[in-house]
């Protein structure tokens, strides 16, 4: 195991036609990262009840820890009803208030986050003050903060959306996000430009967006980076994103060169999108060999 990396969010059970499975980004997003060999603790919070005894042997099933997940007893454990009747662009209704909004900030977060390389943080878990409080304290003791952006209405605001940002050192979007952000600051253009606008205004390391079948584009250095989509039949794309930015974070972590770690995060993702769920398990030879497929 390698750096050590702290998510920060919300968990929860994805309620799909065929059942339920457990989900929430900054948990999958987690999960991937163990998948790839990464070192990593999930801040989180679950209700006393069966649904949180569930999730929580779930975590552990998964490889992961538990110690940073909170166990409250006044609110439920967090249900999602997610549409998947378009596999491409699955759509989401979000349960509040649950345990998750309500994250509390004690001493033992803050080493964690001290402690920890990279934090990885969205805006969904600010929706409610409670855990927005806990994740605007923490974003104070961490060294690189990873904004993956997710927004899901009516689940956020202008104005948290862009305090998180300036906070952030890299942000990842979808190019849904970035127009709807571009068109805040009245700054509407072509993909690159408003990512090099972006990292510009907020001092950002890095800009990534994900292009959906149309691969990602990276901005980092004062140089544009393209990756192409990769083809597969797709069952459904929940956990695609996740998986896409943990791959990207192994590949930053190690000082990959950008161009390499994009193609590797596509194909991270495209090889997830294949499956059904937000976190089937797959190995880093796996999407070696969908990228060597597709470069054959």
């Amino acid at each position: 195991m390698s750096n050590k990396i702290a998510c920060f969010g919300e968990i929860l059970w994805d309620v799909l036609p065929t059942g339920k499975q457990p989900g929430g980004a900054p948990f999958n997003v987690a999960v991937h990262l163990h998948q790839l060999g990464q070192s990593v603790d999930l801040i989180s919070r679950v209700g006393d009840d069966d649904l949180g005894s569930e999730l929580l042997d779930f975590v552990a099933s998964k490889g992961l820890r538990t110690d940073y997940v909170q166990l409250g007893k006044t609110h439920l454990t967090g249900v999602v009803k997610a549409n998947v009747d378009d596999a491409n662009e699955v759509t989401y209704k979000i349960v509040q208030p649950v345990a998750w909004d309500y994250i509390q900030y004690d001493a033992e977060l803050e080493t964690l986050v001290e402690q920890a390389e990279v934090f990885v943080f969205g805006s969904l878990a600010a929706r409610q003050a409670g855990t927005r409080e806990t994740l605007y304290r923490l974003l104070e003791h961490a060294k690189f903060k990873v904004f993956d952006v997710n927004m899901r209405p009516p689940h956020y605001s202008k104005e948290v959306v862009k305090y998180l940002l300036e906070k952030a050192n890299l942000v990842k979007m979808n190019h849904h996000e970035l127009a709807e952000i571009m068109a805040w600051f009245g700054e509407e253009t072509d993909r690159p430009t408003a990512m090099r606008w972006l990292a510009n205004r907020f001092d950002l390391q890095a800009v990534c967006v994900t292009c959906g079948a149309d691969g990602a584009l990276l901005w980092t250095n004062d140089q544009l980076y393209r990756a192409p989509g990769v083809a597969v039949e797709v069952k459904d794309t929940i956990g695609s994103g996740d998986s896409f930015l943990a791959a990207l974070l192994k590949g930053w972590l190690a000082g990959q060169e950008p161009g390499e770690m994009l193609r590797f995060a596509c194909a991270t993702g495209a090889l997830v999108a294949t499956h059904q769920g937000a976190t089937p398990a797959f190995t880093e030879a796996a999407v070696q060999e969908l990228l060597a497929a597709q470069a054959a």
